[in-house]
């Protein structure tokens, strides 16, 4: 029998080598997928340490009659049934679901009117952008310093003008309207930019095709406007319920919750209950359920709009 010389064992190995070795296109792709890996880890890193574990700890503490600092003792649902019977709790539910109601869809019409306007000028469309765009830019406690001096009820330039002496955060019946109208005052720039980006992405030849057809405005409107921006228009009332549900910097720089509870919110309930009363595991138990209104309310409006667009 004849012995494999030296080259042929050689060859042998050489081609035993390449077999054992992963194809080079599969190297390619454990390599993306280390590298990819590798670039998310901070970012998963820090979501799971700063989002996932407060929430679980959330979740956790508020099953039990922990203080706003340590553990405390299991108490079940005790806190939950609690909340049934907690005045100041509907009462907060009450006010918040107010504002909504004051803000979401006002500032939402606003926005588009005012884009609506924008996109039609010529001449210092710049200037004009920049004013509405501006108070987005400042902080609440600059906005809320400036409404606070307007509408002072001693030395305000409104009470000046009008030569009256109304504190309107006094006022159980104007105080939540108040903030809402300056909510929307800082806040419809960003909703007017968004729409002016939906209105520019709209080709000019269907406006023009309607005009030789002889639409009228409203036609062109609710016809070609309109249907063209309803993805635009679901995504700012979406972003606008979940910003209003959130409420809390406006109400406590301007009214505290006051007068008599009448603009208490339920992140300010949250921040009563924790910081000033010292019950975390009751405050937990409010933040959960504020997280669960939030998400069934945004899962109902999603469902609405999303019939409405078919």
């Amino acid at each position: 029998m004849a012995q494999p010389t030296r080259q042929n064992r050689k060859k042998a190995n050489e081609t035993f080598s390449v077999a054992m070795k992963p194809p080079r296109s599969r190297r390619r792709k454990l390599l993306m997928w280390r590298d990819a890996a590798l670039l998310i880890a901070p970012f998963t890193l820090l979501y799971l340490v700063f989002f996932i574990f407060p929430t679980l700890r959330v979740v956790q503490l508020s099953f039990t009659d922990a203080p706003l600092i340590g553990n405390g003792n299991f108490v079940g649902l005790a806190n939950y049934k609690r909340l049934l019977g907690d005045f100041l709790f509907w009462k907060s539910l009450k006010n918040t679901g107010y504002f909504v109601l004051l803000t979401v869809i006002p500032n939402t019409l606003f926005g588009l009117m005012f884009a609506l306007m924008v996109v039609r000028l010529k001449r210092l469309r710049s200037w004009v952008l920049a004013a509405f765009f501006l108070p987005n830019m400042l902080t609440v406690s600059v906005v809320t310093l400036i409404w606070q001096w307007l509408l002072d009820s001693q030395f305000g330039v409104f009470n000046l003008l009008l030569g009256t002496k109304f504190a309107v955060f006094s006022n159980p019946d104007w105080a939540m309207p108040a903030v809402a109208f300056i909510t929307i005052w800082w806040t419809v720039g960003f909703n007017m930019l968004l729409f002016i980006a939906g209105l520019q992405a709209i080709p000019k030849e269907y406006y023009e095709a309607a005009s030789i057809d002889g639409a009228t405005g409203n036609q062109i409107f609710f016809g070609i406007t309109w249907p063209l921006l309803w993805p635009i228009t679901a995504l700012v009332l979406t972003l606008q319920l979940i910003a209003q549900l959130k409420i809390f910097d406006q109400v406590w720089l301007l009214t505290r919750g006051g007068p008599f509870n009448s603009t208490i919110v339920m992140l300010q309930f949250v921040y009563r209950e924790a910081f000033q009363n010292f019950r975390g595991g009751y405050a937990s138990a409010i933040s959960i359920v504020l997280f669960l209104v939030i998400m069934v309310a945004s899962i109902v409006q999603f469902w609405i709009l999303r019939s409405g667009r078919r």
